[in-house]
């Protein structure tokens, strides 16, 4: 499974952002989520759990500013400066002060570039979490399922969980974020059996992301009873939605 070792890496070709430059602010000898995603390409919590030490805003700071500065310098293009990594990123106590750097490097050495953050919403119902997602350009929030009991299926939360919750909290920046959501299905659960994907459409009508990104597995998983999907059963999965004038980007 793939893991990050350091705080910076890449850049690397995403199918969504082009060329990225990750951001790791989760331990760098592990995965520390509260998702266990069963299509998580780091793979099961319980096989990451050996490191929980969090790199904290200097040291991020310094690995940003060199990686940057010598790209800069190479004349190497970076599209998006992207939060991922082994994790959940605004687990880190420091995520909104990283975010803050973040954006003031980014205007030094490559202001043509957007701050994206991948994150699953879960604490974007804090104050300084939601503030901090509001400032980058990107704030990519993942909604795979409408309804809890699904959500415990593919994303299994640690923890509780409301659907509800955290689309109170995405209803808060006012369609101004991107919507990510996975389309997969297994032995036992389908993300796109009728009734789970009118629940999930509802939500989108509520919330009217700005763009929503629609795909599948790519790689290896740790669930090996997943089926990805083809880009034109996704198409028309979402057909009604794409009717309607959502902005919908579809990757296989």
């Amino acid at each position: 499974m793939l893991h990050f070792d350091d705080i910076v890496f890449g850049p690397i070709y995403s199918r969504r952002l082009g060329s990225s430059l990750g951001v790791n602010v989760l331990p760098a000898k592990g995965k520390l989520c509260n998702f266990d995603c069963v299509y998580c390409e780091c793979g099961w919590n319980k096989d990451g759990a050996g490191d929980r030490k969090f790199p904290r805003l200097a040291e991020v700071e310094t690995a940003l500013e060199s990686r940057m500065a010598a790209l800069s310098q190479e004349g190497v293009p970076v599209d998006s400066i992207t939060f991922s990594g082994n994790g959940e990123p605004t687990m880190n106590p420091d995520f909104a002060q990283i975010v803050d750097v973040t954006l003031r490097l980014r205007d030094r050495f490559y202001p043509e570039a957007k701050v994206s953050v991948l994150s699953n919403a879960t604490l974007a119902w804090r104050e300084d979490i939601f503030h901090a997602l509001k400032k980058v350009d990107n704030p990519i929030m993942k909604i795979d399922a409408g309804a809890d009991d699904l959500v415990e299926l593919i994303n299994k939360p640690v923890g509780s969980y409301s659907i509800d919750k955290v689309v109170d909290s995405l209803a808060g920046f006012k369609g101004d974020f991107v919507l990510q959501t996975m389309f997969v299905r297994s032995s036992y659960f389908n993300t796109a059996e009728p009734d789970a994907l009118n629940r999930w459409m509802d939500i989108v009508r509520r919330l009217s992301p700005r763009e929503i990104m629609i795909y599948t597995i790519d790689r290896e998983t740790p669930d090996k009873t997943l089926q990805k999907y083809t880009v034109d059963e996704m198409k028309a999965f979402v057909r009604p939605l794409l009717d309607e004038g959502f902005k919908i980007q579809i990757r296989g």
